[in-house]
């Protein structure tokens, strides 16, 4: 979902779409054009399974990956930086990590202010993490340049803003939940409650900190 989403704000997928059904192609002539994908940099935030999953995605799509965590992973060729920098850095940012005390608002002015107009964001982490309202504000002053969201601060209440804005695609937090998925959640179950009751090490033991 989270390539996705980058994809479909970089190349206007959604925003052309419309713009076929509405008859406008044949009125106003051709549609704005997208950026490509290759050779971006994209900064992901939290590197953890969904995190490098994204990161493995988007290398093949011949994109350069850096990231922030809560920690750096000196066996990965990526490179580490603070939130502020990966965000100058990057021509996408991806939120993948999860919402904390530490991570709430994490996405604030300074960092959108960093990314810049030419910057996108991708958010398939928790709404909260972005400063929503500020993100608002630089979407309708053109301040950054797009955004895919799945997930919201306040859900299922979405800013109203965001509605009118081709640049922005927006998601009902699905991001995780397909039924592929679903099936797969409920087989880790069985098999965890099969390894329990047998004495043997759980598949996905709970880490209680």
């Amino acid at each position: 979902m989270a390539v996705g989403l980058f994809i479909d704000v970089m190349r206007k997928i959604s925003a052309s779409n419309r713009y076929v059904r509405d008859g406008l192609w044949a009125t106003r002539g051709d549609y704005p054009l997208g950026s490509k994908i290759g050779g971006k940099k994209v900064g992901i935030v939290g590197l953890g399974n969904i995190g490098l999953g994204v990161a493995k995605r988007l290398e093949a799509f011949g994109c350069r990956v850096l990231y922030n965590s809560r920690s750096e992973r000196p066996s990965l060729s990526y490179r580490y930086s603070d939130i502020c920098e990966l965000a100058a850095d990057s021509d996408a940012l991806i939120i993948c990590c999860a919402l904390t005390e530490q991570t709430h608002h994490m996405i604030n002015k300074e960092v959108l202010c960093a990314l810049g107009r030419e910057g996108v964001i991708v958010n398939v982490g928790r709404g909260a993490i972005i400063d929503e309202k500020e993100m608002v504000r630089c979407l309708v002053r053109g301040e950054i340049a797009g955004a895919g969201l799945d997930v919201f601060e306040n859900e299922p209440d979405v800013p109203k803003e965001l509605f009118g804005l081709d640049n922005v695609v927006l998601s009902p937090h699905q991001a995780v939940v397909t039924p592929e998925s679903m099936v797969g959640l409920g087989e880790v179950v069985t098999e965890n409650l099969e390894a329990f009751f047998s004495n043997k090490p759980l598949l996905s033991p709970a880490v209680i900190i």
